[in-house]
Order: C-alpha cells, then sequence, then structure tokens
C-alpha cells in the first residue's frame, strides 16, 4: 500500500501568524553600544532568549531594516538591559524614530565601554560572538561577560498582544 499524502494544512495570513505569537508574552529590554564614531545607540526590544548556561550565551534579534543595523552589526560589544513596569516611558523612548534616543537618559560606561542604562531590571554585557542572517532579521547571539540583577521583588514590564503592559500579577 503506497503511503498516503498528508492533509494540506490550512493557509494562514501574515496577520494571523503576528496574532498567533501576540499570545506569547516576553519581557522587554534596550540594547545599547557605540557607534563607530563612539556616538551612544540603542532600541527597544522584546526578542530576547537565553541560549546556555556554559558558556554564558543570550540571543537576541533585529530587523534588517532597523536604522541601528550597520552600528549592531559592526561592534564588538553590547549590552542588554531587562526593563521594570515602571520603564514604561523610556521603552517607548527607545523605540521611537528619528528621535534622540539617549535624551535625558541616566547611563554610564560599562566594563566593556558600552552605554549601561541606570535603572535596568537587569544587564548583560556582552561580546557580540556571531549573527545569523534569518528572514527579514539577523538574530545576534552575545557572550555574556558580565551582568547584574535587582531583587526578585521588581516588577517586569512585559510585551502581550502588541502592547507594553505596566499591570500585572505575578505568583510567588
Amino acid at each position: 500500500m503506497p503511503p498516503s499524502t498528508p492533509p494540506a494544512l490550512p493557509p494562514f495570513t501574515q496577520r494571523d501568524f503576528r496574532d498567533a505569537l501576540g499570545t506569547f508574552a516576553t519581557g522587554v529590554t534596550i540594547v545599547t553600544t557605540l557607534s563607530e564614531a563612539g556616538v551612544p545607540v540603542g532600541l527597544t526590544a522584546s526578542s530576547f532568549n537565553s541560549v546556555s548556561l556554559q558558556p554564558p550565551l543570550v540571543l537576541w534579534s533585529l530587523a534588517l531594516a532597523a536604522s541601528t543595523m550597520s552600528a549592531f552589526q559592526a561592534c564588538t560589544h553590547y549590552a542588554i538591559h531587562v526593563l521594570g513596569a515602571d520603564q514604561l516611558e523610556l521603552a517607548n523612548q527607545f523605540a521611537a524614530r528619528g528621535v534622540d534616543r539617549f535624551a535625558g537618559v541616566r547611563h554610564a560606561p560599562g566594563h566593556t565601554g558600552v552605554p549601561l542604562i541606570a535603572g535596568a531590571l537587569a544587564t548583560f554585557e556582552c561580546r557580540n560572538r556571531s549573527q545569523h542572517s534569518e528572514g527579514d532579521h539577523v538574530i545576534f547571539v552575545g557572550e555574556v561577560l558580565h551582568c547584574h540583577h535587582q531583587p526578585d521583588t521588581a516588577r517586569p514590564l512585559l510585551y502581550h498582544g502588541g502592547k507594553l503592559l505596566t499591570q500585572h500579577t505575578l505568583s510567588p
């Protein structure tokens, strides 16, 4: 008996795909580096994930069309800042286009020289270990050289259903 052909999968639209992805809540981060001219560069990203504990690796992704793409592709180091629920305005500022994203933002050079934003729940200073082009994004894998975090009592800023969420309940 010949193998049967699997049934055709129902089609879905790009909107269906985006809406389905939106059911997964993620944390919100700001990723920072320095341009080749030494100017601070940063953006808001929700595509952050752990990769490995040994060695300590994390990843995040950036759209190919992003204005900051060349700076991140060329940099040797960057920092990822996990934002708290009280940092909604900061997330919006680093997501805005055509503005000085660092205007009025307290920051200082970290161990690797990249700008570290004050008040983040956690900060990961990374070596730009590898980059992988996939679809319309580049996946950046960073080797964590230094990290720190605030106490577990702080509430994270979340991204869910296309919205930034500051009010949520966390179970102990």
